[in-house]
């Protein structure tokens, strides 16, 4: 059974393994590395977990930690909120844990009424690319690259609005009047 929690700071240790994991397992998905997530102490954990701008999800499958996702303020746009940290372990791609766990972060969003939740994602990362589209993440058309060692590694912005699209003259919504994630998968 796929569980998603939003640990408090008392459950920094099970966070901190789970992103440990996520960056030793696909350590070119993420601009941080293990070896600098390593050296964050016990209370930088905890203070993570605290932060009342941000939401962190783990997910479960069947009592074991199998994912992890991050909502922050979006580094760039003010008022939108970034999606960081997104990993599922291997043993659990393919399951839904993925969508679960950006649907948790993008209901943490919209309810606090930001405009979009974006990300970055690497332009060789395919299944993560079409997990993305398939949820209704588009491209912005900004680019970047990891800082060197690592600059061949390059990444493109995606954005997905939060809000229902402002009606137009004259005060008739158009289209379905909301902005949400597609429905779940079945299965």
């Amino acid at each position: 059974m796929l569980r998603i929690d939003r640990p408090g700071p008392d459950q920094a240790a099970r966070v901190r393994a789970v992103r440990l994991r996520a960056l030793r397992d696909a350590p070119d998905a993420f601009c941080t590395t293990a070896e600098e997530e390593e050296r964050s102490t016990d209370a930088d954990w905890r203070d993570r977990l605290t932060r009342p701008d941000a939401v962190t999800v783990v997910a479960s499958l069947d009592g074991a930690d199998v994912g992890l996702a991050v909502g922050a303020p979006h580094h760039d746009e003010a008022g939108d909120v970034g999606l960081y940290a997104v990993w599922v372990a291997p043993e659990a791609r393919g399951a839904g844990v993925g969508e679960a766990l950006i649907r948790a972060v993008a209901d943490w969003a919209r309810a606090r009424g930001h405009a979009y939740l974006r990300l970055e994602v690497g332009d060789a990362n395919a299944p993560a690319v079409r997990l993305y589209d398939r949820l209704g993440f588009a491209p912005t058309g900004r680019t970047s690259a990891f800082p060197p060692p690592r600059a061949h590694i390059t990444e493109h912005e995606r954005a997905l609005p939060l809000r229902p699209p402002a009606p137009p003259a004259g005060g008739r919504p158009h289209g379905a009047g909301s902005a949400a994630l597609p429905p779940p998968r079945a299965g």
